[in-house]
């Protein structure tokens, strides 16, 4: 009997271990991230304003490449836009993005978006005149600050 109630102890902690390590990484699937920009930012065929965004590949297995943006409290979805894999010479502890410089007169336009740890990102897809002109534009990345928690304030993202 002393056997059996080991058995039984050692398979529960297994079980708790494989849960939590399953909790822990839980947006590690859809690379959920959140984006705070301090200015309006332009993605393909739209401007988003000022604001917190919550970026996530879509759930289907067939296609990986699609990148929804959301409000920060995931209740309003802005666009799901197509995307290419794109590759960066070293991983980060922190998101990602570039941005093409288009001027004062134009929002800065979101290019790459790397989810942490990641060498594959996502190269955001836009027209080709657009894309040309993008090409030209002085390109910066930036780091986003990882929250501690759910409960935090959303990271800075200045541009």
């Amino acid at each position: 009997m002393k056997i059996h109630k080991t058995y039984i102890i050692i398979g529960l902690i297994v079980a708790f271990a494989a849960f939590f390590e399953l909790t822990a990484h839980a947006d590690e699937l859809d690379q959920s991230t959140i984006l705070t920009f301090s200015q309006p930012v332009q993605v393909p065929g739209q401007v988003l304003p000022a604001g917190t965004y919550v970026f996530t590949l879509t759930s289907s297995d067939a296609d990986r490449n699609v990148v929804q943006i959301f409000n920060s409290a995931h209740t309003h979805l802005y666009g799901m836009f197509e995307t290419i894999p794109t590759e960066r010479r070293s991983s980060t502890d922190d998101p990602a993005i570039t941005f093409a410089e288009q001027g004062s007169e134009n929002p800065n336009a979101l290019l790459t978006w790397f989810y942490p740890g990641r060498l594959t990102g996502h190269e955001f897809v836009y027209s080709g005149r657009k894309e040309k002109e993008l090409a030209r534009d002085t390109q910066e990345t930036v780091l986003a600050r990882q929250q501690p928690s759910s409960n935090s304030e959303p990271a800075g993202m200045g541009n």
